[in-house]
């Protein structure tokens, strides 16, 4: 694929700005029952693609999560009673998530179709709690929004100690060299995802803000930028299943496998952004197996 895709430069108004009446205990908090979904849509496109290639059993990321839900935790990030709470009613705490919870010497993640909304949780804490100038100089802080806490990637974050936004871009869970950061900046204005129309510069969504966490937690443990596309998308890949099983066909009917497409062609504005992915639907049959998840429940 060839042509290229370029950042948009003036941002939309997110959809993902909060009525205040829409804020309730768990109502923008991922839920993680995902497993099922996702294989309704490995079945109804098994003539399609090869399933496998596009979501694998199990995908180890390329870092460490150490001890930084513990560090979390002790910021007040994460309520651990709020968490504990939540995930009771979705059959509790799975021993894989008590390590990465409460665990100190954490090996590198690994995303599965079951772990997927976790992690996606934990890295939603790990990008608003993050201090990091794309929060506080992006378009987050842009006038034009009425402030950084209206949006679902902050109003929506209830499972903290006090209100969310005492915890925006406030703590040093990782750190960035000048380098570093040039890296995860350049990096997030091309990746997007199609629960809505901006990037992960701009993190209005639980989506936007993991994908932020896990850009720095790349960078920070000396990730390149190639690879961070690639993990970006196979990240982005279990958390919105439907959306790229539909992607791969329309690029096989191209002549073009999964395989063989480039990540950040594919993570761009003209496939990944909800405009983007629109055009795709007018020219191929979506996958039908209700996987993935957006910004709300």
């Amino acid at each position: 694929m060839e042509n290229e895709i370029k950042p948009q430069k003036d941002y939309l108004l997110p959809a993902s700005i909060l009525i205040s009446t829409m804020i309730f205990v768990g109502a923008w908090v991922y839920s993680a029952g995902l497993k099922s979904q996702q294989g309704l849509a490995r079945t109804q496109s098994q003539d399609e693609i090869k399933i496998e290639s596009l979501l694998p059993q199990e995908v180890v990321l390329p870092v460490r999560w150490g001890a930084l839900g513990t560090k979390m935790v002790s910021a007040g990030v994460i309520d651990a009673e709020k968490l504990e709470s939540l995930y009771s009613a979705r059959g509790g705490f799975t021993k894989e998530m008590k390590e990465l919870f409460y665990g100190a010497d954490n090996g590198n993640l690994a995303i599965t179709e079951e772990n997927s909304g976790f992690l996606l949780n934990l890295l939603w804490a790990l990008g608003l709690g993050n201090k990091n100038e794309i929060l506080e100089k992006g378009p987050m802080n842009d006038s034009r929004y009425g402030g950084a806490g209206n949006f679902a990637s902050t109003g929506g974050w209830i499972i903290a100690k006090g209100d969310s936004m005492a915890h925006y871009s406030r703590h040093s869970f990782v750190s960035l060299t000048e380098e570093q950061q040039k890296l995860v900046e350049r990096v997030s204005k091309n990746i997007y995802r199609p629960c809505c129309n901006n990037p992960t510069y701009f993190p209005d969504c639980n989506h936007g803000m993991a994908m932020l966490g896990l850009l720095e937690l790349m960078a920070s443990q000396g990730i390149g930028e190639e690879e961070m596309y690639l993990i970006a998308l196979q990240v982005n890949s279990y958390w919105f299943p439907d959306t790229y099983l539909t992607i791969a066909t329309y690029l096989k009917h191209k002549g073009i496998d999964w395989q063989d497409a480039d990540p950040k062609q594919i993570l761009g504005a003209d496939f990944s952004s909800a405009s983007g992915y629109k055009k795709i639907l007018s020219q191929v049959e979506p996958i039908q197996g209700g996987g993935g998840g957006g910004c709300g429940v």
